[in-house]
C-alpha cells in the first residue's frame, strides 16, 4: 500500500487515457459490496472523498460519467471504513486491519487504483502516480479480508487454473473450440487460438493476465504511456491478475455502483449459469421459487443487511442459498453468510464425468482416480475418494443448505426433497455408468481412439461422433436432470427439455451406432 501522504498528494489526471487504452477502467475490478445497508440506515453527512480521488473525479465526471455517476451512488462514495467498523457485528461489512490511509475517506479511485501498486506487474507512472487498472481481489482484501479469505478457498477462484491445467479439459475445449482439419480422410481439430479460448470458456472461468509492452497514445492532456495487458478486458471468477491472486471481485459486485442489490439477483449468476451444461438459471426461472421471483421480487428489498427472510424476500434467489446472511424476524441467523460457495454444497452437480462430493481443496488439478487421469471419478463411476469430501463433511455440508430452507419449510418437507435430490444423483449416475460402458467397449474395439493410461495418453475423448454423444449424455442430459432436482423443480428440465428423455435417447443413439459399425465392419472382413 502507497503510503498516506503519498496515495493523496495531486492527482489531476491519475486515470486519464487509462480508459481510453482497452476501456480499462469500464471493466476495472470492483471492490467487494461494502458496507450495505438499508438506505434507512445510510449516514446522514456524505463522506470525504480523498484529494487524489476529488481531482480523478474533476477530469473523469465529464469524460466518463457513466463511471462516476455510478460511483458517486455507491455505498462506497457514501460513508468511510471507519463508519464500516462501527456498525453492528452482523451489518458490518468491514473487518481486518483497515490501512490508516483508507480509514476516514470514502473509497475512490485513487483508493483502488493506487493500492498495493509495488504488487501490481500493469502498474505504471501516471502524473507522478503509480496506477493500475485490473484492481485484484487482495486490493479488495484490504477492507474485506475475510470475504477475501473465503473466496481465495472457493473453488470459483481457481477457475482459470483448474480449467487450463487439466489435460481431460484440454481435450475437451480443443474439440470445442478449435478449427476441425480434414487429412487423410480423418478428421482433427487444431490447438484452439488463445483469443477464442478467452473469449469463450475463460470468459467465465477468467484470463491469465501478462504485461505484453507498452503503448503510446494521444490524450487530451498529451501523449502518455500505458501498459499493453494480454487477457484483459476479463472478469472471470479465476482471473489471475497481475499481482498473482486469482479471482475477480467484478464478477458478481461489478463496477462502480457496487451494489449488494445486483449480487443478489439471479440474473447475475445466469452471466455464467444458464448452460446446457450448468442450466441454473434456467431451471430456477422454471422452479417454484423462480416464479415467486418473477412475481414479486420487484416488491423485494435487496439492499438489507442482514438479509431477513420473509420480510425483506419471500423466495430464495442463488445469494440466499449460497453466499448470504439470513436471519428471520426474531434477528437469529439461518445462515451464516460466506463467500466459500460450496460450503453449503455437499455433491458437486457438474458431471466429471459423475456427479461426485465436494472436492476437499479449490484446486482440482491435483485430483487423480484410480485410472491416472485428472477427474473426481474413475470412467466406471468410483470416486477418487482422497481428493474428495467424505460423509461427514457432506452431512455439514448438507445440513448448513437445509437450515436456509427451515424459514420457509417445515423437516418433513425439507428431508423429502433431500431425498428426492440424491436419488436424482444416484439414478444419474447409474445411467452415465451404463452409457459409458458402451463407450469403452467402442473404444476396446478400436472403433474410436479412448483414453491412455494417465494424462496426455491415448487420444482425444472428445472428438469423434461417439463421443459426442456419450459426453452429450452427461456434460447436457444429466446435468439438467441433477439441477432440476436440486432447485425445487424446474419444471420440464428433468423430463423433456434436456432431461431423462434425452439422457435415454443417448443410450439408444450410442448402441445403435456400435451396432452399425461393428455390421460394417463384419461386412468387409474376408
Amino acid at each position: 500500500m502507497l503510503p498516506n501522504s503519498t496515495l493523496h498528494k495531486a492527482f489531476p489526471v491519475a486515470l486519464l487515457g487509462l480508459i481510453g487504452l482497452f476501456g480499462f477502467l469500464g471493466l476495472a475490478l470492483s471492490p467487494m459490496e461494502a458496507w450495505c445497508q438499508t438506505p434507512d440506515v445510510a449516514p446522514t453527512s456524505p463522506a470525504t472523498a480523498s484529494p487524489a480521488t476529488e481531482e480523478c473525479l474533476g477530469c473523469h465526471a465529464s469524460i466518463h460519467p457513466g463511471i462516476v455517476e455510478a460511483w458517486q451512488a455507491s455505498r462506497h462514495a457514501a460513508t468511510t471504513p471507519a463508519r464500516g467498523l462501527k456498525r453492528s457485528e452482523l451489518e458490518r461489512r468491514v473487518n481486518g486491519a483497515v490501512p490508516e490511509g483508507l480509514r476516514e475517506v470514502s473509497v475512490g479511485c485513487a483508493e483502488c487504483h493506487t493500492a498495493r501498486a509495488e504488487k501490481h506487474a500493469g502498474s505504471f507512472e501516471h502524473n507522478g502516480y503509480q496506477v493500475h487498472a485490473a484492481v485484484s481481489p487482495d486490493d479488495c482484501g484490504l477492507c474485506h479480508g475475510e470475504e477475501r479469505r473465503q473466496f481465495a478457498a472457493n473453488v470459483m477462484s481457481h477457475a482459470h487454473g483448474n480449467l487450463a491445467g487439466n489435460p481431460v479439459f484440454g481435450q475437451l475445449m480443443q474439440a470445442i473450440n478449435g478449427s476441425p482439419h480434414l487429412k487423410e480422410g480423418k478428421l482433427s481439430f487444431a490447438e484452439p487460438e488463445q483469443a477464442t479460448q478467452d473469449q469463450a470458456c475463460f470468459s467465465c472461468h477468467g484470463t491469465r493476465l501478462s504485461v505484453t509492452g507498452t503503448v503510446t497514445r494521444e490524450t487530451v492532456q498529451g501523449e502518455m504511456d500505458f501498459p499493453i495487458i494480454k487477457g484483459w478486458p476479463n472478469r472471470g471468477v479465476g482471473r489471475v491478475n497481475l499481482d498473482g491472486s486469482l479471482g475477480a471481485c467484478s464478477a458478481c459486485h461489478t463496477r462502480h455502483a457496487f451494489s449488494i442489490k445486483e449480487a443478489r439477483s439471479p440474473y447475475t449468476c445466469k452471466e455464467c449459469h444458464e448452460g446446457p451444461d450448468v442450466p441454473v438459471y434456467y431451471v430456477y426461472a422454471a422452479s417454484a421459487h423462480g416464479k415467486i421471483h418473477a412475481a414479486l421480487g420487484k416488491d423485494w428489498n435487496y439492499e438489507a443487511v442482514p438479509w431477513t427472510v420473509g420480510r425483506d424476500f419471500t423466495a430464495p434467489t442463488c445469494a440466499a442459498c449460497h453466499v448470504s446472511l439470513l436471519v428471520d424476524t426474531e434477528g437469529s441467523i439461518v445462515a451464516k453468510r460466506t463467500h466459500r460457495m460450496n460450503d453449503r454444497l455437499a455433491w458437486r452437480l457438474f458431471g466429471l464425468v459423475y456427479a461426485h462430493p465436494h472436492p476437499l481443496k479449490p484446486d482440482t488439478t491435483i485430483i487423480r482416480n484410480g485410472q491416472g487421469l485428472p477427474l473426481p471419478a474413475d470412467l466406471d463411476g468410483k470416486f477418487a475418494a482422497n481428493f474428495l469430501a467424505d460423509a461427514a463433511e457432506r452431512d455439514r455440508r448438507a445440513k448448513a443448505m437445509q437450515q436456509s430452507c427451515t424459514a420457509c419449510h417445515d423437516s418433513s418437507w425439507i428431508k423429502g426433497h433431500w431425498e428426492h435430490f440424491e436419488h436424482a444423483v444416484r439414478e444419474t449416475n447409474e445411467k452415465t455408468a451404463r452409457i459409458t460402458d458402451i463407450m469403452q467397449e467402442i473404444w476396446a474395439k478400436g472403433l474410436a481412439q479412448g483414453p491412455g493410461k494417465g494424462p496426455g495418453q491415448g487420444g482425444n475423448l472428445f472428438d469423434e461422433y461417439p463421443e459426442r454423444i456419450w459426453s452429450d449424455a452427461w456434460l447436457f442430459y444429466a446435468n439438467s436432470i441433477r439441477y432440476a432436482a436440486a432447485m425445487a423443480g424446474g419444471g420440464d428440465y428433468g423430463v423433456f427439455e434436456k432431461g431423462r428423455y434425452h439422457l435415454s435417447r443417448s443410450a439408444s443413439e450410442l448402441h445403435d451406432w456400435l451396432e452399425l459399425r461393428q455390421r460394417l465392419t463384419n461386412a468387409k472382413e474376408p
